[in-house]
């Protein structure tokens, strides 16, 4: 087994350590979800924490690691009888993104279970996780239904595996831990408030605490466990407090003010339900207990907060978590300190600042915090530090210059090139509730809630024979299948007897989510303010709309002399959204270069997830004034990258932006040509009395023939 991390020699990062020591000392706290970018020694400090906890008593031979003094009553390995056990260190068990429902909860033998009538369990990862940690890296790209099943158990402290009338239960307490990129998306509102604590973590910008970080980094490689014992001191330390604060903690009183700054925190936040409220309690109360204290003083009401709020006040998926510590600080201020009890002064805590200054290494120093699963780089994540030579003077600005984050290759100049000055980014117009949009036929592409689909979860609609290990049991068509054979088998009874070809697998029906391609015109024919107002939060609600039917989206802008992929297909509505908000606007119009582009991207992006069916979405007042780099009549252009995406069976709906009381109909003939449907601005909300677009049929039968897709 190789050495981990020591948690102590980790380099800053102070609210990720107290977090996850809070969770140490009072596991009711909720767990822990981290956020951050790439680099950051999310990782190596979950892992590390293992180290920290205390071993547990087990009662030897049980999978499900119940205690010798109060075993589970319920356990499917019991009972147990009470006496002595054996001690074994703290387990941490990772929970792979793509692990399967059964391989979380655990799997019943349903062969055995119909045969003989005995409940043949197989154990999970929440019963490998009982009295441990439970570490989902990555947990914003897990299947909802797995995180469901995660969040249930954690806070009811017990697994339930129900299959066809068969039913085992058995505890599952664990720590909780889940860390994430927000880059690539991000959890919903109503999950994220079912982790107890949320953490923000960042690469330091401080150029001497990078260079420790490298020091111990290459110190920790060149010999792990050498390196584990220079810290090994600091790491028992820690490892003591954490015992000392669990021994504590029923004696801390949490007083009838410290409630009242608790209550007028979150009401002040305006923080939806009471979770906020306890989780907070337990927060502050693991703080006095872990500073030594037996009561809960303002400073720990204010700490909670800090670490159970921010996560909690987001209004919609484009708010950012955040707290405004002023007005935190205005609130808790309107009640007067909690008078102290005489209590020893508690020591230095090494939670929030663990880090020694040692001496120098002639090995080069301790290490990095980041282990080789953090993304390769040092904790800081390869993001220079910023420098302040010359190169990054900022020169003076010109006019019509191109924008920072303009493609290679672009006009330099859009008024002398692209055919049209270059205008300043509006804001979007409100958000509002769209229409449903979904690609017709029968997917099996990622769980989620668009499209008709073949799923591990909806309802049944038929049965076939298992490939592979049996799930969902399809209990009459297996009684059917058996049925005939009875006699031949030399049935006696009462009972059925089942073989293993009789069994069936139930195939169910539900929704996936699918790559939901934005192509945007943003020329100069949609650069009026008010009318790109509207197109931008038009596009922001079907990115809203996305969000909460868990797509993909990518986004493709159009203007000037090219098209330009400026959000290639990601999880993260968020990003797409920021990238929405910052388009500019102006210049000719090459709308068939962007319907190239978006068939290119739709190419490569069915190599890498074939299973995901996109849905193009064309944001347009179908004006073609430019061929851009390919060429020749605009207009013949994009009528012939309209039907070659038509004849690819891309499933498309065409937005039309064209405003005005003499309209040409344009984006209606680009409609056509993509084989979908038409839809007005107006006619793109759910509330509006325009025609409801539901499905966008697609029905290919040979390369010649047009798509077709209906309106309903």
């Amino acid at each position: 087994m190789s050495t981990p991390y020591p948690f102590t020699a980790v380099v800053g990062q102070t609210d990720l350590r107290l977090a996850l020591l809070l969770n140490a000392v009072s596991p009711a706290v909720g767990g822990v979800l981290v956020r951050g970018e790439k680099g950051t020694a999310k990782s190596t400090a979950v892992r590390a924490l293992s180290t920290l906890l205390p071993q547990v008593d087990v009662v030897p031979g049980c999978r499900f690691s119940c205690a010798p003094v109060a075993p589970d009553p319920d356990c499917p390995d019991g009972p147990h009888e009470a006496g002595p056990g054996g001690a074994r260190p703290a387990r941490m068990v990772e929970l792979p993104v793509g692990a399967s429902e059964d391989r979380l909860v655990g799997a019943l033998d349903i062969e055995r279970a119909l045969a003989e009538g005995v409940k043949a369990f197989e154990p999970g990862l929440l019963a490998d996780a009982h009295r441990g940690i439970l570490y989902v890296d990555e947990v914003n790209l897990l299947h909802d239904h797995l995180i469901d099943l995660l969040l249930d158990a954690a806070a009811m402290g017990a697994s339930y595996v129900e299959r066809e009338g068969v039913s085992v239960r058995h505890a599952a307490r664990f720590l909780l831990v889940g860390t994430m990129n927000p880059e690539e998306g991000e959890l919903r509102p109503q999950l994220l408030d079912r982790f107890g604590l949320t953490v923000e973590v960042a690469a330091s910008r401080e150029p001497a605490q990078r260079v420790e970080v490298v020091r111990r980094r290459l110190a920790y490689e060149d010999d792990p466990a050498g390196f584990a014992a220079r810290w090994s001191g600091d790491e028992h330390e820690v490892r003591a407090r954490v015992v000392a604060a669990r021994a504590l903690l029923p004696q801390v009183r949490l007083g009838d003010n410290a409630l009242l700054q608790i209550a007028a925190t979150c009401a002040g936040f305006e923080v939806d339900g009471m979770r906020a409220d306890i989780v907070m309690a337990r927060t502050a109360t693991a703080l006095a207990a872990w500073a030594g204290r037996t009561t809960v003083l303002k400073e720990d009401v204010r700490q909670a907060a800090l670490l159970a709020l921010p996560h909690r006040r987001r209004r919609n998926p484009f708010d950012a978590p955040g707290l405004d510590e002023d007005k935190l600080d205005q609130i808790l201020d309107q009640f007067p300190d909690e008078e102290p009890q005489d209590e020893p002064d508690p020591e230095p805590d090494p939670g929030t600042d663990p880090e020694p200054d040692p001496e120098p290494d002639p090995d080069g120093g301790p290490d990095n915090p980041q282990g080789p699963d953090d993304g390769g780089g040092p904790d800081g994540g390869g993001v220079p530090p910023q420098g302040g030579g010359p190169q990054d003077a900022q020169p003076p600005a010109e006019p019509a210059e191109a924008p920072a984050d303009a493609p290679e290759g672009a006009p330099q100049s859009p008024a002398q090139e692209a055919g049209g000055p270059e205008q300043a980014a509006v804001r979007a117009a409100e958000p509002f509730r769209t229409k449903m949009l979904s690609v017709p036929g029968l997917g099996e592409g990622a769980a989620g809630r668009r499209s008709r689909a073949r799923t591990a979860h909806g309802r049944t609609t038929g049965a076939q024979r298992p490939r592979g290990q049996l799930t969902k049991l399809h209990l009459a068509a297996t009684v059917h299948a058996a049925a005939p054979h009875q006699k031949a088998r030399g049935r006696t009874g009462r009972g059925l007897v089942i073989r293993k070809d009789d069994l069936r697998q139930a195939t169910r029906e539900g929704r996936e989510g699918n790559l939901v391609l934005f192509v945007v015109d943003a020329s100069g024919s949609m650069a009026a303010r008010q009318r790109m107002s509207a197109v931008k939060g038009a596009v922001l609600s079907l990115l809203l709309d996305a969000y909460q039917r868990r797509d993909k989206v990518g986004l493709v802008t159009f203007r000037g002399a090219a098209a330009e992929l400026a959000l290639p297909p990601t999880s993260s509505v968020d990003a797409a959204a920021a990238r929405l908000e910052k388009l500019p606007t102006g210049g000719r119009t090459p709308l068939g270069s962007g319907l190239l582009k978006a068939r290119e991207v739709l190419r490569i992006e069915r190599l890498r997830d074939p299973s995901r069916r996109p849905l193009l979405v064309v944001v347009t007042d179908g004006r073609a004034t430019s061929a851009g780099a390919v060429g020749g009549d605009p207009r013949e252009l994009t009528a012939r990258s309209a039907r070659l995406l038509a004849a690819d069976g891309v499933a498309s709906v065409v937005v039309d932006c064209e405003s005005g009381p003499v309209r040409l109909g344009l984006a209606g003939a680009l409609a056509a040509d993509l084989g979908g449907p038409a839809v007005t601005l107006d006619g793109l909300r759910a509330d509006s009395l325009a025609g409801l677009v539901k499905d966008v049929r697609t029905a290919v039968t040979t390369p010649a023939t047009h798509t077709t897709r209906r309106a309903a």
